[in-house]
């Protein structure tokens, strides 16, 4: 693990509220500070918003929707805005990935390599698929249904800290090719590549009032974005107890919601799977985006027979890992998003080993960047099921690894969670990858790979890992509303 100096080379721009096409102060004048995870220095002043800025944003939202100029707009037209705004993401790569890492504090080849394409690519995806959406007919001798999948209005989006522009245009993209006017609450703690998507829509041509960026605390922002009665959509992702939280107030208003929620998915490792390729994708599962991630495969269950020898290759592999400043391209794991968050990490670490778990790597901060938030990659082994650090989410850069006899036990074991996101399943034995993956409670499952996605499959969790599905046609069926017409002919 190499140390490197940290440098902080671009000067990132103040960040306003984005309200009907402008860039705003909060009414209020305050603000907050962004901070570089690397540094723990500022980056930017962020506008505070209040409720007040909420219920602006909601009400331009609203009156647009209402207008028709987003809704009525004839789907080709809607189509080619979303793409041009997919084409200025990827002309704007190198800006927004460079604010994506200092804000997050994730390595930049993981910004510009995959998070802010994959941005462009939700857009593309949704702009194209809006136009082939296909409406129901039914003939019924003197009668005539259809169905028709109208725009619901207007739509909050309450977006995550660890893969923010990722996960916006994620929502973003779907909501608005449905026809739907969205108002989004980025996370405070890495606002600043969502502000941006607002330049980016200007210069798309997308119609003022459409897109709604407001940046606040959920105490105030967040409830009024899941209470307003104007609001008809909320999409959330983050962790349970908000989740549950959010849940209740979007109940308030019958409001449907979308929840993508916490994680500590199985990656389960069978005698007979290929241990090298095991130990890689085992790797990338567990230490992506400093391992705070909700897919990430975070409970390691390793069959008796190669347990050691796993290990052994699992751990060696960890020691590879070159953490430093993010901004460097030959980084691969950079500095967790706070110190607050920082120090939970570290909670867990010496809870494991209070718990009996043992060390095989790790535990501690990394020597030389005290001013950051960097932690080492950390190896927990021989750990029980029935151990918090096995059963909740740490969402940081630390596997448990646990020992399984039988295919039966690693099926017992993967589904005893609270959670049900995701899991992994390395075997050569094609039989038993569809047995075990079939008897696995989530709703993501990968054998031999990990976090491969095709846009145009369901996405979404089990138990509390949350409620609906998003992806292809089901992001639709939730951002559209189902109205069936009957014609006597």
């Amino acid at each position: 693990m190499t140390k490197e100096v940290l440098t902080n080379k671009t000067v990132v721009q103040d960040a306003k509220l984005f309200i009907d096409g402008n860039y705003v102060d909060a009414k209020s004048g305050e603000t907050f500070d962004s901070l570089n995870p690397a540094t723990n220095k500022k980056l930017a002043t962020v506008a505070n918003a209040n409720i007040d800025d909420t219920k602006r944003a909601i009400d331009v939202a609203q009156r647009t929707f209402a207008s028709g100029v987003w809704s009525n707009m004839p789907v080709e037209e809607r189509s080619a805005i979303l793409c041009r705004m997919s084409d200025l993401i990827l002309k704007n790569v190198d800006e927004l990935a460079m604010v994506e890492t200092l804000d997050v504090g994730k390595p930049i080849s993981e910004s510009r390599g995959f998070d802010i394409p994959r941005a462009a690519a939700n857009f593309r995806f949704f702009a194209e698929m809006a136009k082939y959406l296909v409406h129901e007919h039914y003939d019924m001798h003197k009668f005539m249904s259809y169905t028709e999948y109208a725009p619901v209005g207007v739509t909050s989006l309450i977006i995550p800290w660890n893969l923010p522009f990722m996960q916006m245009t994620w929502k973003a993209s779907a909501a608005l090719a449905a026809g739907n006017t969205i108002v989004i609450k980025p996370a405070s703690y890495t606002p600043l590549s969502a502000v941006l998507l607002g330049k980016i829509a200007n210069e798309a041509g997308l119609p003022p009032g459409v897109l709604n960026i407001v940046t606040g605390p959920g105490s105030t922002v967040g409830t009024e974005m899941s209470t307003n009665s104007n609001v008809r959509r909320l999409a959330f992702v983050g962790e349970t107890v908000t989740g549950k939280t959010v849940m209740q107030n979007a109940a308030k208003s019958l409001i449907p919601v979308s929840l993508e929620l916490g994680g500590k998915s199985a990656n389960i490792v069978f005698e007979d799977a290929d241990l090298d390729e095991a130990v890689e994708g085992s790797i990338e599962a567990i230490f992506r985006n400093q391992g705070e991630i909700c897919l990430a495969g975070s409970r390691i269950l390793v069959q008796e027979s190669v347990y050691d020898k796993f290990l052994e290759k699992f751990v060696e592999a960890v020691k590879q890992i070159k953490v430093g400043d993010p901004i460097d391209e030959r980084t691969d794991m950079g500095a967790l998003v706070s110190k607050s968050h920082l120090e939970t990490v570290d909670y867990y670490v010496n809870l494991g080993i209070e718990e009996g778990a043992k060390l095989a790597y790790g535990g501690k901060r990394v020597e030389g960047f005290e001013e950051g938030n960097f932690y080492m990659p950390t190896v927990l082994y021989d750990v029980d099921n029935k151990m918090r650090v096995a059963q909740e989410e740490i969402f940081g850069p630390v596997p448990v690894i646990i020992p399984f006899k039988t295919e039966e036990e690693a099926i017992d074991i993967a589904n005893d969670s609270l959670y049900g996101l995701a899991g992994v399943v390395w075997t050569n034995d094609l039989r038993r990858s569809q047995r075990v993956t079939s008897s696995i409670n989530s709703g993501l499952l990968w054998v031999n790979c990990w976090y491969v996605r095709d846009l145009r499959t369901p996405f979404g969790g089990s138990k509390a890992s949350g409620i609906g599905r998003e992806g292809g046609r089901h992001s639709f069926e939730f951002y559209t509303e189902a109205k069936t017409i009957t014609i006597k002919k």
